[in-house]
């Protein structure tokens, strides 16, 4: 009987180390990580306005192009110009809960109901507008289930929302001193946005 119960403690001692083990290894493979289900997470409450510039490379399928951006938002309004490397004008786009539009460099005009329909018109796929505008501050779009992934900082590291997953690369100090996302990526079936914010205001 004494054999078997050491038998059984060791026995017991094993598992309780494999147990430990495991979550030891599973805590070491995502460090500070602090996960999320919808509304869970206490995150940053977004700017009611901002103007960011940056540069922005997006792939749809076997199409890709690069582009630098300046984005000016504002509640119920918005303003996108994308510039090719050169400096030039590729497309503007500006819109409110009234409509929307998108004049491109050879000056045509492309108009419609809202940023979904008005960006599969122009770029053949949608460009969430609404929802970038809360996702490249590092918050998630208002009213909208979501699930967010945290570091031991409080700042968000990935969001996933609407289909789409936010993978918060690097943060910045805004001309405030206020952290903000400063490079991202953003991943929907068959696409893929690569975002660097190079100033804040």
């Amino acid at each position: 009987m004494p054999a078997a119960d050491g038998g059984t403690a060791v026995r017991s001692f094993r598992a309780l180390y494999l147990v430990w083990a495991l979550a030891f290894a599973i805590t070491a493979c995502t460090p500070g990580v602090i996960r999320h289900e919808a509304g869970e997470a206490e995150l940053a409450t977004p700017a009611a306005s901002f103007d960011a510039a940056g540069r922005l490379s997006a792939r749809h399928g076997a199409e890709a192009f690069s582009a630098s951006f300046r984005w000016h938002h504002s509640v119920g309004h918005d303003e996108l110009e994308f510039a090719s490397p050169l400096g030039q004008t590729v497309a503007m786009l500006s819109g409110d809960a009234q409509g929307v539009k998108l004049q491109r460099a050879d000056g045509r005009v492309l108009t419609a109901e809202d940023w979904g329909a008005l960006t599969e018109l122009g770029l053949g796929w949608r460009l969430p507008v609404d929802g970038l505008a809360y996702w490249i501050q590092g918050t998630p779009r208002s009213g909208g289930p979501f699930s967010a992934e945290t570091g031991e900082d409080g700042r968000v590291v990935v969001l996933r929302q609407d289909g789409w997953a936010i993978v918060y690369l690097a943060y910045a100090p805004d001309e405030n001193a206020v952290s903000r996302p400063s490079r991202m990526t953003l991943s929907y079936p068959d696409v893929e946005l690569r975002l660097v914010v190079d100033s804040w205001r």
